[in-house]
């Protein structure tokens, strides 16, 4: 009887249908449940890695490209450097592009709102390389940029030789650097914006836009990302959905039809809102320490980040989250401002899910005992 509680309690481990110290999700996901030969699912709000499939084999990505080059357009734009209602001319070079594109003719203009739209909603490769001229003032430079970028986000597996994503020998990437990279986006929301527009138009209504993305119509909650298809990269996508203060980031490379390509990532994201919750943490006030040897006897603290905080964990475990303040009873002077004196620390079980930081508020100095005799002395000639 024994032996076949044994035995039945390892079944259920391997099938990953029971929890392990709170850090295994309900229902496993295999690598043969995903069709695409490359993926990952994160988590958009602390990066962790759910499910992955060949994560770091390094592959072309056709117009997932994109992603970079849209994420160094949102950060000129939050910069001042440029505005959505810049107008820009196509280069001859940027009307050169083929594959997918609005077919821009040189020195033909359009607002970066319109290029923009143009390269999310079409994945116009015209419109992505002007954008990338007027960052950067050649597509040379921009594409120098975006592998710095790259380098900045931990993007080992990467090197980009494009801006759009077209097939060209060296440039590539791995699903977890696209992955990367998409968190990185998602982080300016007027990326949304263009993202879940189904349908648009340029030129004054004279070309229509239809987004690339098919799960903007067949998916609760998508909120984008990327699609790309070429002969060299096969079907891939990057897909961005929330649900219930969870957001999620699915990436499938090299698929080979565009519906192994949506249904992989919409396996992906199934399997995360299934099995995994945003819990928000109230975080509790830290008070006041203690402080040995110092012109004062205490020291305020302050958090690094106050308010809440949101964690990611296995649904069903929402109660088991614990939180606790470790602070020492006293700290010794001298105490410089914003240093740590301790942390809140998040816990499920034995796993930590979060530390936040405890700074003093203040500075403490250390005692000065000939400052303090005339101290004493200023407040007895007061009295006196």
């Amino acid at each position: 009887m024994k032996k076949k509680i044994i035995l039945r309690v390892a079944a259920l481990l391997l099938s990953g249908t029971i929890l392990l110290g709170g850090s295994i999700p309900v229902q496993a996901l295999s690598e043969e449940d995903v069709a695409a030969p490359s993926a990952v699912l994160m988590d958009a709000g602390s990066g962790k890695v759910l499910f992955e499939k060949n994560a770091h084999e390094k592959r072309a990505c056709a117009s997932v490209t994109k992603v970079m080059t849209l994420l160094l357009v949102m950060e000129a734009l939050d910069a001042g450097k440029i505005k959505l209602e810049d107008e820009v001319a196509a280069s001859a070079h940027a009307a050169s592009m083929g594959g997918s594109d609005i077919w821009l003719e040189e020195g033909e203009v359009m607002t970066v709102n319109d290029l923009i739209k143009a390269t999310v909603i079409m994945s116009a490769n015209d419109a992505a390389v002007v954008l990338a001229e007027y960052v950067a003032g050649s597509e040379e430079d921009f594409v120098s940029q975006m592998n710095q970028k790259a380098q900045q986000l931990g993007m080992e597996d990467t090197t980009f030789k494009n801006c759009n994503g077209q097939d060209e020998e060296g440039h590539l990437t791995s699903a977890y650097d696209v992955a990367l990279m998409s968190r990185a986006l998602i982080s300016h929301e007027k990326i949304f914006d263009y993202t879940q527009i189904w349908m648009d138009s340029v030129r004054d209504g004279k070309t229509q836009l239809v987004n690339t993305n098919k799960l903007l119509k067949t998916y609760d909650g998508i909120t984008g990302l990327k699609t790309g298809t070429t002969g060299k990269a096969g079907s891939c996508i990057s897909a961005t959905a929330e649900r219930n203060g969870l957001s999620l980031i699915s990436v499938v490379l090299g698929c080979t039809t565009t519906q192994e390509r949506f249904d992989s990532a919409a396996k992906l994201l199934d399997y995360g809102f299934a099995n995994w919750a945003s819990v928000d943490i109230q975080l509790p006030s830290a008070g006041e320490i203690k402080v040995t040897g110092g012109m004062q006897p205490k020291v305020q603290t302050d958090l690094q980040q106050s308010g809440s905080l949101s964690v990611l964990i296995p649904k069903g475990k929402e109660s088991e989250v614990k939180t606790e303040i470790q602070l020492p009873e006293s700290v010794e002077a001298p105490v410089e401002k914003s240093q740590r004196l301790g942390e809140i620390v998040c816990t499920l079980g034995e796993d930590i899910l979060a530390e936040v930081p405890i700074l003093a508020r203040n500075e403490v100095q250390k005692t000065d005992w000939k400052k303090c005799f005339w101290l004493l002395l200023e407040n007895l000639c007061c009295f006196a």
